[in-house]
C-alpha cells in the first residue's frame, strides 16, 4: 500500500496520542516531588538539628561524668551503640538479597538510560526484553562482589562463602524462572501460540549457567579477597534487651506505613506501564520514567533513614532486615494496585484460566523485582547513615 508518510515518521501518530497524557505525567512528578521534599525536610531536621545537637553534647570532653551520662540518656539511639552492628538473623540471606538488589537496580538504571537515549524502541519489545536479560547477566559481577563484602562483614553469623555465591546467582533468577516456567506449562496445556518454545527456555538456562553464574563467582572471589568492613563501634558480647515497643513502632505496622510513600511516587506511571502491557498501548515516555525512578530511589532512601532513626531512638537495634523491608514493602501496594487494575480495567470475567494466570504471574514477578530494587536502595542508604552517626560519637 502506497503512503505519503515517511518510514522514519511511521510512529508519530502514536506519539501524538501519547502527548495528551503529558499533563498527567507532570502532575505525577510534581506530586512525587512534594513527597520527596517533605522527606528531605525530615532528614535535614534529623541531621542538622537533633543529631548535631546530640553529638555536640555527647562528645564534649569538658563536661563532668554526670553531665555526660545525662546527655547519653537523652537520646535512645546512643544507648544501643554496642549492639547496633550485631549481625542479624539469617545474615547470609540478607547478604544475598543485598547483592541481588545491586543487580536489579543496575539493570533498571541502564535499561531506562538506553531507552531514554533512543537505543531501545518499545515498538520492538523483543529487543527490549533481550536487553534486560543481557544487562541483568552483566550486573552479576557487581552483585557477587557486594554480596561477598556483606557476607564477609557478617563473619561468624552462619555465613558460608560458596553457599553465599551460589545463592546470589540462583535465588532471584530461580524464583522468576520457576514462575515463568509454570506459566509456560499452562500455555502449553492450553495450546496457546504465545507459549515460549522449549529451545528458548534452554537458551535462557544457557545464559544463566554459562554467563551469569561465572560473573557472579568472579565478583564474589574479588569481594572475599578485599579487607573486611570495619564498624565504627565495638559490639558488646552480651546482647542488650530491647524494651517493649509501641504498637506502631513494631515491625509490621511501621513497614506497611512506610511502604505507602514509595508506592505513591510510582503509581501513576505504573498505570501507563500496565496499560502498555495489557491494553496494547505504546509506552514512549522513558524520560518521565527516568525522573520517576530518580525520585523513587531518593524517596526509598529517605523514608528508610527516617524510620530507622525512630527505631534506634526507641532502643531497638534490630534494624537490618527492617531497613530492607521498609521501602521494599511498597511492592505489597504495587501488587494490590495491579489486582485493582485488572478488575477495574480488564474484562477478567471473560478471561480464560490461562490468561488470568499469566496476568497474576507476571504481576508477582514485577512485585518481587520491585521489592528487591526498593529494598536494596533503602537498606544501603540506611547502612551508610548508621555508620556515619555512630562513627561520630565517642564511646568509652
Amino acid at each position: 500500500v502506497r503512503s505519503d508518510i515517511k518510514w522514519a515518521s511511521r510512529w508519530d501518530v502514536y506519539l501524538q496520542m501519547q502527548g495528551m497524557d503529558d499533563e498527567i505525567h507532570w502532575f505525577s512528578i510534581v506530586n512525587s516531588s512534594v513527597i520527596l521534599l517533605f522527606l528531605s525536610g525530615m532528614v535535614a531536621m534529623i541531621m542538622l538539628r537533633i543529631l548535631r545537637k546530640d553529638l555536640y553534647r555527647y562528645n564534649q570532653l569538658e563536661q563532668s561524668e554526670e553531665a555526660r551520662e545525662e546527655a547519653r540518656e537523652e537520646s535512645g539511639w546512643k544507648l544501643v551503640s554496642g549492639d547496633v552492628f550485631r549481625a542479624p538473623k539469617h545474615a547470609a540471606l540478607l547478604a544475598v538479597y543485598i547483592g541481588t538488589g545491586v543487580q536489579v537496580l543496575g539493570m533498571s538504571i541502564f535499561t531506562i538510560g538506553f531507552a531514554v537515549l533512543g537505543f531501545l524502541s518499545p515498538s520492538n519489545r523483543g529487543s527490549l526484553l533481550f536487553s534486560i536479560i543481557v544487562l541483568y547477566i552483566i550486573m552479576g559481577f557487581p552483585a557477587g562482589y557486594v554480596s561477598a563484602v556483606f557476607c564477609k562483614m557478617f563473619k561468624g553469623a552462619g555465613t558460608d562463602r560458596l553457599k553465599n555465591t551460589v545463592m546470589t546467582a540462583t535465588v532471584f533468577p530461580g524464583v522468576v524462572f520457576s514462575i515463568f516456567f509454570m506459566l509456560n506449562l499452562i500455555l502449553w496445556g492450553d495450546r496457546a501460540t504465545g507459549a515460549v518454545p522449549f529451545g528458548t527456555l534452554v537458551a535462557l538456562l544457557f545464559f544463566w549457567f554459562a554467563m551469569s553464574l561465572p560473573l557472579v563467582f568472579l565478583g564474589s572471589y574479588l569481594g572475599f579477597r578485599r579487607a573486611p568492613v570495619e564498624f565504627p563501634v565495638r559490639t558488646n558480647p552480651i546482647p542488650r534487651q530491647v524494651p517493649d515497643q509501641i504498637w506502631y513502632m513494631k515491625t509490621a505496622p511501621s513497614v506497611l506505613m512506610a511502604g505507602v510513600l514509595p508506592f505513591g511516587v510510582v503509581f501513576v506511571e505504573l498505570f501507563f506501564i500496565l496499560s502498555s502491557i495489557w491494553q496494547h498501548r505504546f509506552y514512549y515516555l522513558f524520560g518521565f520514567m527516568s525522573l520517576v525512578l530518580i525520585i523513587l530511589l531518593l524517596t526509598c532512601a529517605e523514608i528508610t533513614i527516617v524510620m530507622t532513626y525512630f527505631q534506634l531512638c526507641a532502643e531497638d537495634y534490630h534494624w537490618w532486615w527492617r531497613a530492607y523491608m521498609t521501602s521494599g514493602a511498597s511492592a505489597v501496594y504495587l501488587c494490590v494496585y495491579a489486582c485493582y487494575y485488572v478488575f477495574s480495567r480488564l474484562q477478567l470475567a471473560k478471561a480464560t484460566l490461562a490468561s488470568a494466570a499469566i496476568f497474576f504471574g507476571y504481576i508477582l514477578i514485577l512485585s518481587y523485582a520491585f521489592m528487591v530494587l526498593t529494598g536494596f536502595t533503602g537498606f544501603i542508604a540506611c547502612f551508610f547513615f548508621v555508620r556515619i552517626i555512630y562513627g561520630s560519637i565517642k564511646v568509652d
